[in-house]
């Protein structure tokens, strides 16, 4: 009887998580595990595997990460909620130009209000490609909201590919760019990434498998073509 308690017990389990994968609205499945710590050695796994213990969330800080495209930012982030999903955190994920079109969207104050709750609501909420292009009029108001009533009351997991000092410029709106940053920023864990960009070597190794591939099959022909 214990046995199959404990088997009820380990399914009920596995539910919850999957339910609460399934309301993060993860874009990839990605973890730490399958992260490739040896193409960038200046990203620290220790320091990830840190905040995928989720003791700052428990203590309802903020984490940062800057890095131009291709580091693996997103990988992270998303590995991170999937960590604290199985810790038994509620995980919201989104990318800044999904979270501003959803709000935008709500037409009365009474529907936007709704939408924001979805946002209050988990005990992280990642934002994800800040920095990849200049966002529409009022975005900046919307996520100071957000970040607003998250603050000191919710975990906030933001990526950047810019530098915070051109937050203003994406936002088109300077004030608002540093009320979300004096709050934001208050209680934040800041990683600033560098390296070489996976997508980039990837795209190269394609490229030279390809010419290698070419240069073998013209090699074939060559050597069968009938003597003279």
């Amino acid at each position: 009887m214990e046995l199959v308690f404990q088997d009820e017990l380990n399914v009920r389990d596995q539910r919850r998580v999957e339910r609460r994968r399934k309301l993060a609205s993860f874009r990839d499945s990605k973890t730490l595990e399958d992260f490739d710590w040896a193409f960038n050695t200046s990203i620290k796994r220790q320091q990830f595997y840190d905040l995928a213990a989720g003791q700052f969330i428990r203590q309802r800080r903020d984490v940062l990460l800057i890095g131009p495209p291709g580091l693996g930012k997103s990988h992270l982030a998303q590995a991170i909620g999937q960590h604290a999903i199985k810790a038994g955190f509620l995980v919201l994920y989104r990318s800044i130009f999904d979270a501003v079109r959803e709000l935008q969207a709500e037409a009365s104050p009474a529907e936007l209000n709704r939408a924001l709750a979805r946002y209050l609501k988990p005990d992280l909420l990642i934002i994800d490609d800040m920095g990849l292009k200049t966002l529409p009029p009022k975005a900046g108001e919307l996520l100071l909201e957000i970040i607003l009533r998250r603050y000191e009351n919710r975990s906030t997991f933001m990526t950047s590919n810019r530098p915070i000092e051109e937050w203003g410029k994406l936002l088109n709106d300077a004030s608002t760019a540093t009320a979300i940053l004096d709050r934001f920023l208050h209680h934040a864990e800041i990683i600033q990434m560098t390296g070489q960009s996976y997508r980039l070597n990837d795209a190269a190794r394609h490229h030279e498998l390809k010419n290698d591939g070419q240069k073998s099959n013209q090699q074939l022909l060559v050597l069968s073509k009938p003597a003279t």
